[in-house]
């Protein structure tokens, strides 16, 4: 595999630093038995410098190694972590600069505390391996982490979208309708649209999209709802008009080969949102929604009607807004999924839009059965089993924090998921409820904590994080003991009798 220039010298000097160190030398006695200056000797031993071969010759007898050994870039076993990372394509394919990183002050860090840098890599891998995380997990949590440090709104992709509006949908209230959409891929892109039955192809049930660049086709899943084939027009008309070559192309994924294309499906979806729900008329509808006193279920499911969007893409777009135009940036995302039935409920999307721990998912514990997110998932399993309902349901909880008492308005809907066969999905939005949020949502602060006025339908529940850390002894929808809670009251109790010895 070939390597950049800076990895090269990075990882001799490396290599030169461990082996002086290994002979019992400091820098300056080495520059003085090679015969270099010590300024030197530490450029090279930084990764700022790679000697030419003379000074590789004098460096290699100053030590009484061979030149093959000094030259090779086989690290010793303390180091191989670091030759793991720079020979893997994180360093190549992941733009630091979005962090906020400089490729060159990372390069030096390593060159500084080696050995302790290894030892942390080394860590990270082991986490990642114990937890079988996958690349395309890797680079999935890290857009989520590049989302969250921008408040998950892009001024730059929004004014693309407004580009495309004043292009082709001038008029504020100009639909961007589906046949645009089609009419814009055929004329102005060449590309043809081809449909897959998933009845017959039941091993592409889960995808939604395919694109072939070699036919110059984008084939849709003949399952596919108004709204959700309107997302994935939008976003491959985003693709194109934003220009994102490097890209996946399949909807949901099937494997990411880099960071890159996970980034520009980010912004070409972003772009589809952007373009169905005009940031504009949202603020507007919001502004008016947020002005009420009570709030109402049956309202804000007609509000997502209104714009033609499925309830995801609703959220998500929510998720752009409400940071930038009203100021609300303690908020989290989570879609779930469900089949009616059993009794497991899996994460499937997870963002987190605040500095402050919220409801997070947790490793190998039973969430907590209290949050509405999954009551009203049971909810609808009963209506669909019992009453023969087809239809969507909103419900919103203010949920109290058992042993914080942090409270957090949650906004969830609920609805099948026709992607996948027998399935249910709720999506939900969730705000710490603080005083910027009750100035914000007049509905709050007219219906304090249990939801005084009797007119807002927000109901009120006393919630936990997991079964395991629960302290609700006699909560009737538990699945799992208290274990971690228990461990921990036994540690402090252990740490209690020890004092007590003193």
């Amino acid at each position: 595999m070939n390597l950049p220039a800076d990895h090269i010298r990075l990882l001799f000097g490396l290599k030169l630093r461990q082996l002086r160190l290994d002979k019992g030398l400091s820098v300056s006695e080495l520059a003085q038995r090679s015969g270099l200056s010590i300024s030197y000797v530490t450029e090279i031993e930084k990764g700022r410098k790679y000697p030419k071969a003379d000074k590789i010759s004098a460096l290699a007898n100053a030590m009484q190694v061979d030149y093959d050994t000094l030259v090779s870039l086989k690290l010793s076993k303390k180091l191989e972590p670091i030759s793991d990372l720079l020979r893997s394509k994180f360093l190549t394919e992941i733009p630091l600069e979005l962090f906020g990183i400089d490729p060159s002050d990372l390069l030096e860090l390593l060159a500084e505390a080696p050995a302790k840098v290894s030892a942390m890599i080394r860590t990270f891998m082991d986490i990642a391996l114990s937890y079988n995380m996958s690349v395309e997990r890797l680079y999935l949590t890290m857009l989520r982490s590049y989302q969250e440090m921008h408040d998950n709104y892009f001024p730059e992709i929004e004014a693309d979208a407004d580009r495309f509006l004043a292009d082709f949908a001038p008029s504020a209230d100009q639909p961007v309708t589906e046949a645009l959409l089609i009419n814009l891929l055929k004329t102005r892109y060449a590309i043809r649209i081809d449909y897959f039955d998933p009845l017959t192809q039941p091993e592409l049930v889960s995808l939604r999209s395919v694109y072939r660049p070699e036919q110059h086709t984008l084939h849709l899943n003949a399952g596919l709802t108004a709204e959700q084939r309107s997302f994935i027009l939008s976003r491959e008309v985003g693709f194109q008009f934003m220009a994102l070559k490097n890209r996946p192309y399949s909807y949901s994924w099937v494997e990411a080969e880099s960071f890159e294309q996970i980034l520009n499906n980010y912004k070409a979806s972003y772009f589809a949102g952007a373009i169905l729900i005009r940031r504009a008329a949202l603020v507007a509808k919001l502004t008016g929604l947020f002005a009420r006193t009570t709030w109402s279920n049956d309202d804000f499911l007609k509000l997502i009607e209104e714009f033609s969007a499925t309830p995801e893409q609703f959220f998500y777009r929510l998720s752009n807004v409400l940071p930038s135009a009203f100021g609300i940036d303690q908020l989290f995302f989570y879609r779930f999924n469900h089949t009616p039935g059993q009794s497991t409920f899996q994460l499937t999307k997870e963002m987190h839009l605040s500095r402050q721990q919220g409801p997070r998912g947790i490793v190998d514990e039973h969430f907590c059965r209290r949050w509405i997110a999954w009551t009203i998932l049971q909810e609808l399993q009963f209506m669909q089993q019992n009453k023969g309902f087809t239809g969507t349901l909103c419900r919103a909880q203010i949920s109290e924090y058992a042993d914080s008492g942090q409270q957090y308005l949650i906004i969830s809907v609920a609805h099948p998921f026709q992607a996948v066969g027998h399935q249910n999905i709720s999506v939900s939005m969730c705000f710490a409820v603080n005083d910027a949020l009750k100035s914000k949502m007049n509905f709050l602060s007219a219906s304090p904590g249990a939801s005084q006025n009797p007119a807002s339908e927000v109901s009120f529940r006393i919630v936990n994080q997991a079964c395991e850390r629960c302290g609700i002894f006699d909560c009737r929808e538990r699945v799992a003991p208290p274990t971690v809670l228990q461990k921990k009251r036994q540690f402090a109790a252990m740490k209690t009798a020890i004092e007590a010895l003193r």
